[in-house]
């Protein structure tokens, strides 16, 4: 195999195989300020077409063959830098390219071609030949300007185009207003060449900066020290102050119920992202705490959790500032609106609860829809009326207690927003959401029903460092079929409860 030198001579270079390692040198070619010849115009042509174009829409190509599909003359028609010639090759076909593609079923052809192209020192692309190649298309990673080139070293196109699918949903579309933002502050910066690297490597070392162990574990440990020292002082004054012994043997059980649930739902909503809020309120209706405390509850035992982990998503980069504005107003909006509506039916809340539990009923059949349909590809076109669905996922959330996860996050990534950018921008927005309604059912509402309250905001805090450490290792498929199973089931004994008592 040969290359071309420096000095434009046909050399022999070193077998590669003869090296270790992928010995290409990866290089991002101008083709629109090329030409290049494609020879061959049937299904693999149209494939080198296709993987040029998708690359180069304004490159210039020419198409030489004998036949040639309608798929091809297709794009011709569209695209006025296409030249097709319908005939046999002939190597002074080559005297006006720059690149050369072969991509004929012919061998001998195929040969020739190579032949030809070197003869003009021209680099040539054998389809399926990899001891005729200058050069390798590789699969591309594409995000607006950020453009990564995957190469098996002509070893295994089909790993390539797996790892072209891996990484084009691994890497979110945001990546892109970050190189233009950087490509701006690139252009502000002063001083000179080596000042000006100091300051990108500064605002970019977040990227690339891991969670040190160490502060890893000291998170841990600041965690274990809490818990043990809670224990030990509860433990102190079980035993050494009667008084304390007689209040929490006072306590009432339903406190102990609640905290249970409250910490198994805020681990089973950090495995998959939702389900806290539809998961409490129907545990909550099932032990007859009606709709607006229910509601109130799941609000304030989510501030914090929520703002936990929308202060972490924030410092991990995770906010898309745009969704999250038009997210926050309108879902403000619903979310008081719902607490308020809500609360002034609490004397109602006979005939409010069935209807509440309806709709955690219809909660609970598209969680299991979801679960099933967990591989299901996200659509190609991003969903535009974000604010409206703000409004009306603040809205449903409040008067039915949750579904603010189950209805905007999976809508977004549904829509095809990134799921990281999402995940956090929503997290972010319910703190303030889950604030606002909980300021407005205190406001409207005088509940009887704060031990329920209390259990619900404790066991879920407790579970908040434990659900992010066992997200990974649990099916989120298992628990979503589980989750939606309960769900079903409980609204519909509230539902069928109610009908039995008309």
């Amino acid at each position: 195999m040969t290359q071309l030198t420096q000095n434009n001579d046909l050399a022999p270079v070193q077998d590669e195989n003869a090296v270790d390692g992928n010995q290409l040198f990866p290089v991002f070619l101008k083709l629109n300020q090329l030409h290049t010849v494609l020879i061959g115009a049937g299904n693999v042509g149209l494939e080198k077409l296709n993987a040029i174009l998708n690359n180069s829409q304004n490159a210039r190509v020419t198409v030489i063959a004998e036949n040639i599909i309608q798929e091809i003359l297709a794009l011709a028609i569209y695209n006025p830098r296409i030249t097709i010639i319908q005939k046999s090759f002939t190597d002074t076909d080559l005297d006006d390219a720059d690149i050369v593609i072969a991509a004929t079923n012919n061998s001998t052809l195929n040969s020739y071609i190579q032949e030809a192209a070197h003869q003009r020192k021209l680099l040539v692309n054998v389809a399926d030949k990899p001891e005729l190649c200058d050069f390798y298309l590789g699969s591309i990673v594409q995000k607006g300007d950020l453009k990564i080139g995957i190469s098996t070293n002509g070893k295994s196109p089909t790993v390539a185009k797996r790892l072209k699918e891996v990484l084009n949903e691994a890497l979110p579309n945001e990546l892109d207003t970050t190189l233009q933002q950087m490509s701006r502050l690139r252009n502000s910066l002063s001083g000179d060449f080596t000042d000006k690297v100091k300051t990108l490597n500064k605002v970019t070392s977040v990227l690339v900066e891991p969670l040190p162990q160490q502060k890893k574990n000291f998170k841990w440990l600041i965690w274990i020290s809490i818990v043990a020292s809670i224990g030990i002082a509860v433990t102190a004054l079980w035993f050494n102050e009667p008084g304390f012994k007689t209040y929490a043997q006072n306590i009432s059980p339903v406190f102990y119920y609640f905290l249970g649930a409250g910490f198994v739902f805020a681990l089973i909503d950090g495995a998959i992202g939702m389900s806290y809020g539809v998961t409490s309120t129907t545990f909550s209706l099932s032990m007859g705490v009606p709709p607006a405390a229910a509601s109130m509850g799941v609000h304030l035992s989510e501030i914090m959790s929520n703002g936990i982990a929308g202060w972490m998503h924030y410092r991990m980069g995770n906010i898309n500032w745009k969704m999250f504005k038009l997210l926050l107003i309108p879902g403000i909006i619903g979310a008081v609106t719902g607490a308020y509506i809500l609360s002034s039916l609490e004397h109602y809340s006979l005939y409010s609860k069935p209807i509440i539990s309806l709709y955690t009923l219809i909660l609970g059949v598209v969680i299991f829809r979801k679960a099933l349909n967990l591989r299901r590809k996200r659509s190609s076109g991003k969903i535009k009326k974000i604010g409206l669905l703000g409004l009306g996922g603040g809205f449903i959330d409040a008067v039915g207690g949750g579904g603010w996860g189950s209805i905007v996050l999976s809508t977004l990534i549904a829509g095809g927003r990134t799921p990281r950018f999402s995940l956090g921008t929503v997290k972010l927005s319910r703190f303030f959401i889950a604030l606002m309604s909980s300021l407005t059912f205190i406001t409207m509402i005088s509940s009887s029903h704060w031990e329920s309250v209390a259990g619900l905001v404790l066991g879920s805090a407790l579970a908040s460092p434990i659900a992010a450490k066992i997200s990974n290792r649990i099916s989120t498929k298992a628990i979503m079929v589980s989750v939606a199973v309960i769900v079903i089931l409980i609204s519909l004994k509230s539902i069928i409860n109610f009908l039995m008592k008309l």
